[in-house]
C-alpha cells in the first residue's frame, strides 16, 4: 500500500499539471508540453512606417467611424512616413528613445534592472530593431475623407530643452500638426517612478468644427523575451481589465485568428502588454467611454489599443486628455495604486486567493529581514509550522506503515500471486493496527494548493530578479551557478525516501530511488529562489518526519519494557 499511496500522489500531481496546462491554454498561454511558434527577427522587426503591407487592421488609424459588428474599428491604410529622427531621454530609472515620427516611444532601458544576458547593461523592455519590435504609440483619428490628423507617423518636433532629469520631475513635450489639427504630447516623468503622466492637447486650427478621437496603442511582436525558460512558461501578450469583463488575457494566436474574447467598450479600466517580470500599460481617463481593439498589424506583429472620442471642437478650441503610461517592472503595490486591478498583471489565476496573501506576507517579512533569500527561508518555515498538524498526521501514518512493512512482506510471501487474499489480509491488518492507508496522502493533498501558490509567487515576483542571497547565489531568479542548491535538494529527497516505508516490489523501490534524480535534475535549470524554497521545505519535512517517527517508535517500545 506504500507504493499505492505514492502512485496516487503522482497521479494527483500529474492531474494538477494537466489542469494547469489547460488553464494556461485557456488564458492565452502556450502548452507546457510543446514549444511556441517563433518567427525570425527579420520578419517582424521592420519599421512601423508604412513600408510594408499590414495584415488585418492597420497600426495607423487614419479614419474612424462606428465600430463594426466584431468591435474592431474601421481603419484606413497608412501613408509613408518620412525618415526617422530620434531623441534620447534619460531619467533616474529610464534611458528612453522617442521617434519624432509620431513621437513614438521606441526604446526603453530600465536602468535599475540589469540585463540577464549582459549584467553590465540595463534590461531592455521596449525596442524597435533587428531583435524585435515593442513600441508605444498614440495619435488622433477622425479626420474627414482625404485628410489625416496627427498619428504616430506624423512628423513631430521636440519642444523641451532639457532631456536629462536633474530635479524631481522632467517634462518632455512634442508638437505635431496635420490638416489643421495641432497635437501637443507631454510626457511627465517623476523621480523613482515608472508611472508616466501623458497629456494630449488637441487644438482645432481650422475654421470648421471637428470631432476627433484619441488612440493609445502598444505594438509588439509575438516572440517571448529572450531570457524565457524552456522549463516553465509565463504569459506573454496583451490583457484588458474592466469592471464588466475583469482581467482578460488574449493570446497572439487568438488575435491573429480574430477569436480573442474581451470587452470591446468600457468607460473604465486599462490595457497592457505583459511578459515575465515586466509590463507596459495604458490607463485612459476613467469615466470616458473608449473602444478597445486588438489586431494583427504585420507578420507576427500585433497591436492593442483604445480609441476615445474627445468631443466636438469648435474652431480655435482645444481639449486636454490626461492618461497614465506604465513601462517597467510588475511592482504590485505601485501598480495597484495607479488603477484598480492593475496589479493583476502578476497573474496567479485561480490560486490568487491564496497567492496574494502569501505575497503580502513575504513582502512584510522582507521589510524586517532585508534579504529576499532569507525571506524565502523564513516564509517556508512559517508555512511548515502552520501545516505541522497535517504533516504530523501524514508522518504518523507513514511511520505506522513502516512498522508493519515486515508483516506486509510476510503476507506477500504467504499468498504469492493471489491478489484477492493478499488484499483481504492487508485490510484486516490495517483494521487491527488502526492504520488508514490514505492517512499519509490526504494531509498532503490539502497542502498542495498552498505550496503551488508559493511556487508561483516566487516564480512571478520581480522582487526576485537580481536579488542576492548569500555567497554564490547573486540572483534568486537565475539558476544556481554552482548547482549546489539542486544537489542539496536531490540529497534531501533521497533522505526523505529512506525515511519512508520501502516498497515491497524491488522494481518499485528502484523507481522511487530514481525520482530524486529526475526532479532534482529539473531543478538544475530552475531559478535559485524556487530551489531554495524546495530545499528548506525538504529539510524541515525531514526534521518533522524524523521527530514523529522517533516519538512513535518510543511509544511502541514502552509496553515491552
Amino acid at each position: 500500500m506504500d507504493i499505492r499511496r505514492t502512485i496516487i500522489l503522482m497521479i494527483f500531481a500529474f492531474s494538477l499539471l494537466l489542469l494547469w496546462n489547460n488553464w494556461q491554454l485557456h488564458q492565452g498561454g502556450t502548452s507546457l508540453f510543446g514549444p511556441s511558434v517563433t518567427t525570425p527577427a527579420g520578419d517582424r522587426s521592420q519599421p512601423l512606417n508604412g513600408s510594408r503591407e499590414p495584415s488585418g487592421p492597420s497600426a495607423v488609424p487614419a479614419a474612424v467611424s462606428a465600430p463594426s459588428s466584431d468591435g474592431a474599428m474601421p481603419i484606413a491604410p497608412p501613408a509613408i512616413a518620412p525618415a526617422s529622427q530620434t531623441v534620447e531621454i534619460t531619467t533616474d530609472v529610464y534611458r528612453l528613445v522617442f521617434d519624432l515620427n509620431g513621437a513614438q516611444l521606441i526604446r526603453a532601458e530600465l536602468l535599475k534592472f540589469p540585463s540577464k544576458n549582459d549584467p553590465s547593461q540595463p534590461a531592455v523592455l521596449l525596442q524597435q530593431d533587428a531583435e524585435g519590435t515593442y513600441v508605444v504609440q498614440t495619435g488622433i483619428v477622425g479626420a474627414p475623407e482625404g485628410k489625416n490628423y496627427p498619428t504616430h507617423l506624423t512628423p513631430f518636433k521636440l519642444v523641451s530643452s532639457e532631456t536629462t532629469m536633474t530635479g524631481e520631475t522632467l517634462p518632455i513635450q512634442f508638437i505635431g500638426e496635420s490638416d489643421g489639427v495641432r497635437v501637443t504630447k507631454t510626457f511627465n516623468f517623476r523621480r523613482d517612478s515608472y508611472a508616466i503622466e501623458v497629456i494630449h492637447n488637441v487644438q482645432n486650427m481650422t475654421d470648421q468644427m471637428i470631432s476627433p478621437s484619441l488612440y493609445l496603442q502598444m505594438t509588439r511582436d509575438s516572440e517571448d523575451p529572450k531570457d524565457t525558460s524552456s522549463f516553465y512558461h509565463t504569459f506573454t501578450g496583451p490583457a484588458i481589465y474592466s469592471e464588466e469583463g475583469k482581467f482578460q488575457k488574449v493570446s497572439f494566436s487568438d488575435i491573429g485568428d480574430r477569436k480573442g474574447e474581451y470587452v470591446k467598450s468600457a468607460d473604465n479600466g486599462w490595457f497592457a502588454m505583459i511578459q515575465h517580470y515586466f509590463v507596459s500599460a495604458w490607463v485612459p481617463p476613467q469615466g470616458a467611454v473608449r473602444t478597445y481593439d486588438m489586431a494583427a498589424v504585420g507578420v507576427e506583429l500585433f497591436a492593442v489599443r483604445s480609441i476615445e472620442a474627445v468631443g466636438q471642437l469648435m474652431p480655435q478650441a482645444s481639449v486636454e486628455i490626461k492618461s497614465t503610461l506604465w513601462v517597467g517592472p510588475q511592482d504590485q503595490n505601485a501598480l495597484e495604486a495607479i488603477a484598480p486591478g492593475l496589479d493583476l498583471v502578476v497573474d496567479y489565476g485561480w490560486l490568487t486567493i491564496i497567492a496574494k496573501p502569501l505575497f503580502g506576507l513575504m513582502t512584510w517579512l522582507h521589510t524586517y529581514i532585508g534579504n529576499w533569500g532569507w525571506t524565502i527561508v523564513v516564509l517556508t518555515i512559517i508555512i511548515k509550522l502552520v501545516f505541522y498538524p497535517l504533516s504530523a498526521a501524514s508522518y504518523r501514518s507513514m511511520a505506522k506503515m513502516k512498522q508493519v512493512a515486515p508483516r506486509l512482506k510476510a503476507l506477500k510471501e504467504k499468498f504469492g500471486d493471489d491478489r484477492q487474499k493478499m488484499n483481504t489480509a492487508m485490510m484486516e491488518m490495517y483494521r487491527t493496527e488502526k492504520i488508514n492507508p490514505l492517512g499519509g496522502c490526504l494531509p498532503v493533498v490539502v497542502q498542495i494548493p498552498v505550496f503551488i501558490s508559493l511556487y508561483w509567487v516566487l516564480l512571478a515576483s520581480v522582487e526576485m530578479r537580481g536579488a542576492p542571497w548569500v555567497l554564490w547565489v547573486d540572483d534568486l531568479s537565475a539558476r544556481d551557478p554552482l548547482f549546489l542548491l539542486p544537489a542539496i535538494m536531490m540529497a534531501t529527497m533521497f533522505l526523505q525516501i529512506k525515511l519512508n516505508p520501502t516498497p515491497p516490489d524491488p522494481m518499485q523501490a528502484k523507481v522511487m530511488m530514481l525520482m530524486p534524480l529526475v526532479f532534482g535534475g529539473m531543478m538544475f535549470f530552475f531559478p535559485a529562489g524556487l530551489v531554495l524554497y524546495w530545499c528548506v521545505n525538504n529539510i524541515i519535512s525531514i526534521a518533522q518526519q524524523w521527530y514523529i517517527t522517533k516519538k512513535m517508535a518510543k511509544v511502541a517500545a514502552e509496553p515491552h519494557r
